[in-house]
């Protein structure tokens, strides 16, 4: 690859290695593409690695209306290459990882609330920049609108060599972390670890169950035992990933296959049902149990993805007198660049040993990947360059 650092702006377009979703519900295939010029409010990342999300799935099948050709990839880390001339405290060299954009000009941003941004459809799925243009572009495809492939995914588009990255997607941290274990901190980790200690804020002391113990559930699960939550219990229906809750803070682990969960629940609890409970899965029928086993005052949160126009049935009439709440959670309600940071700091001193749940694959292996993150082989692929 071929670029100018001289004033901190690339020259020319530049050939990269990308893996390209085409088609819906099928696999990503590895091409050469080209990818333009950074754009004044841009930064030019050379990728170390980027983590595979349940989020690039769904996107890849249609359930999130990305257009396609796309790259996806929305968990990348890696290394500063140049900088457009609008982009304040970010240089050239400068170790960062990626995560969700936003605006930053709408009302949420202006309320330190980014993950609720009013545009966060356009700025994350819409595979544009905010002038209609796309960075990615595949010259063999014929000419014209043929050639057009969607780029960031999450501002930045990281299942490839190099990106362009919207500003507000970078964070920069210190140059001595391991990027290619740290990369999944941009959003899965976030989600589930900020759900916690952004949002719910469990005093310690308190019980918190986790729904789907994933990536984004084994993150709730280490931050709830970091808030000083006495009850944890992760519930999943893989062993292998409940003895990986256990060994990470977890409690108590129930096997929804096994074992009826509110029945458990309620056993663990001394028939005073949770205070929290933390679903990753969006299974409408494991929410509405889930509402169950709250006790008085309780929060069910949920930060799963599902396919838009997705209904849960809840009880309403012997709720009433429970005063529970249901609540939706974004990207952890974090500030990217504030709470990555925090949990930089936190995997430091052994307190968030995300490394547990990882396994590296080559961009050529993207696909198995995927395969072994939904088959449940894997809780949190890395692709690392």
């Amino acid at each position: 690859m071929t670029t100018s650092t001289s004033i901190g702006m690339t020259t020319s377009t530049t050939t990269i290695t990308a893996a390209v979703a085409r088609e819906h519900g099928q696999p990503l295939s590895i091409e050469q593409v080209e990818l333009d010029t950074v754009r004044p409010d841009e930064v030019r990342v050379r990728l170390v690695a980027t983590g595979v999300c349940h989020t690039d799935a769904i996107v890849r099948d249609g359930a999130y209306p990305t257009p396609l050709p796309a790259v996806l990839g929305h968990e990348g880390a890696g290394v500063v290459e140049a900088v457009g001339e609008m982009v304040p405290d970010i240089a050239v060299g400068d170790h960062v990882i990626l995560s969700a954009a936003y605006c930053g000009t709408c009302k949420r941003c202006r309320a330190g609330q980014m993950a609720y941004c009013e545009h966060l459809f356009a700025e994350d799925f819409g595979g544009r920049r905010h002038d209609g243009t796309t960075a990615l572009t595949d010259p063999s495809a014929g000419t014209g609108a043929e050639q057009i492939i969607s780029s960031h995914f999450f501002g930045q588009s990281a299942f490839a060599t190099y990106a362009n990255v919207r500003s507000t997607s970078v964070v920069v941290v210190d140059p001595d972390v391991p990027l290619e274990v740290l990369a999944p901190l941009g959003c899965g980790m976030q989600t589930g670890a900020g759900a916690v200690l952004n949002e719910l804020r469990p005093a310690a002391g308190t019980s918190l169950a986790v729904s789907g113990a994933g990536a984004v559930g084994l993150a709730a699960v280490m931050a709830a035992r970091i808030a000083g939550c006495t009850t944890v219990i992760a519930i999943d229906v893989h062993d292998s990933r409940l003895a990986l809750a256990a060994e990470l803070g977890a409690t108590h682990v129930i096997n929804g296959k096994q074992t009826d969960t509110h029945e458990k629940i309620m056993e663990i609890t001394g028939g005073a049902g949770v205070d929290f409970i933390v679903d990753t899965t969006a299974i409408p029928a494991l929410l509405a149990s889930a509402a169950q086993s709250l006790a008085l005052r309780g929060t069910l949160a949920l930060v799963g993805a599902a396919k838009p126009g997705t209904e849960v049935p809840f009880e309403i009439g012997a709720s009433l007198v429970k005063g529970w709440t249901f609540k939706t959670i974004v990207q952890g309600s974090a500030v990217p660049q504030v709470f990555i940071p925090r949990l930089v700091q936190l995997w430091k001193q052994g307190d968030f040993p995300l490394e547990k749940l990882t396994r590296p694959y080559r961009l050529e292996e993207i696909n198995d990947a995927f395969a072994d993150s939904a088959s449940g082989a894997v809780v949190k692929p890395i692709v690392v360059f």
